[in-house]
């Protein structure tokens, strides 16, 4: 069945005009986040795409499509598409809501995109004006070690301490959280895979309520649950940088392996947290 359907894939764009396209877009899924990023993308990129969304296929061989349909770059769209696209060689990816895109300069060459997550720096900015000056952080070094180096690095620069622990499964969480108890004045949620899932993430409010230590996550959606602040990035405008990324690519002024920060990010805010812990959120 597997190979019927991925036949059936590149059938249909084998069935596509002879003229290659600019840019194939592999779509991990139909989600409203992967949408709106493609919105943006659109709104920036005039050339020409064809789109294969990986989810409506039992397996896709990336590879071998690009190789027939000879698409100038590659638009990797979430970490399943990236996945794929790191195997190709033959034209420039851009990936763009890839948690697994590692900044500043990713493993492959051929490889570009936008990072998923706000800048260690802006976090930094709002630790700073939050009055935080030892912040406790659970990171997987396999997923976002790359990005705590620039966060210690940033934190050094800011005047904060970065008080780490590294997980290795999530069933190591509750206990790692547990360590920062009276040695952190706040508590970062990273967007790691490890650190933090379903299953842990009551770890991360319960220690929040427990020992009255705010929480700053990646995302909004936290914020009901008991985070006091997030900082969001703007999906739409991630896309619009990917699609110009690629725009510059085509017209060949992009430096091998380039990789860059969302540039919009917006704080929001818990309210009833913020008062309840006294808190100054800027």
């Amino acid at each position: 069945m597997r190979t019927l359907l991925l036949s059936i894939a590149l059938f249909v764009l084998s069935a596509a005009p002879a003229l290659a396209v600019d840019v194939l877009i592999a779509q991990s899924g139909t989600g409203a986040a992967y949408a709106e990023a493609l919105r943006g993308f659109r709104e920036v990129f005039s050339g020409s795409t064809q789109t294969i969304v990986l989810t409506d296929y039992a397996d896709v061989d990336l590879v071998r499509i690009v190789k027939e349909e000879q698409p100038r770059l590659v638009l990797a769209v979430g970490d399943p598409a990236l996945a794929k696209a790191k195997k190709v060689r033959q034209v420039p990816v851009v990936a763009v809501m890839a948690l697994s895109l590692n900044l500043p300069k990713p493993p492959l060459t051929n490889v570009h995109g936008v990072a998923v997550i706000a800048s260690p720096s802006r976090y930094m900015q709002l630790f700073s004006g939050m009055g935080a000056k030892r912040v406790g952080v659970l990171y997987d070094p396999n997923r976002t070690g790359n990005y705590l180096k620039r966060a210690l690095q940033a934190a050094e620069s800011a005047g904060v301490k970065l008080v780490v622990r590294e997980v290795n499964d999530p069933r190591e969480v509750y206990e790692k959280i547990e360590q920062l108890n009276g040695v952190i004045d706040l508590l970062w949620m990273l967007p790691d895979a490890t650190a933090v899932t379903s299953a842990t993430l009551e770890a991360y409010f319960g220690f929040s309520l427990k020992h009255k230590t705010p929480l700053v996550s990646f995302s909004e959606q936290y914020l009901p649950k008991g985070a006091a602040a997030s900082i969001d990035i703007d999906r739409v405008d991630m896309g619009r940088q990917a699609g110009e990324i690629a725009a510059r690519f085509l017209g060949g002024s992009v430096s091998a392996g380039t990789a860059v920060d969302p540039r919009t990010a917006k704080v929001n805010s818990n309210p009833i947290i913020e008062k309840k812990l006294g808190l100054k959120i800027p």
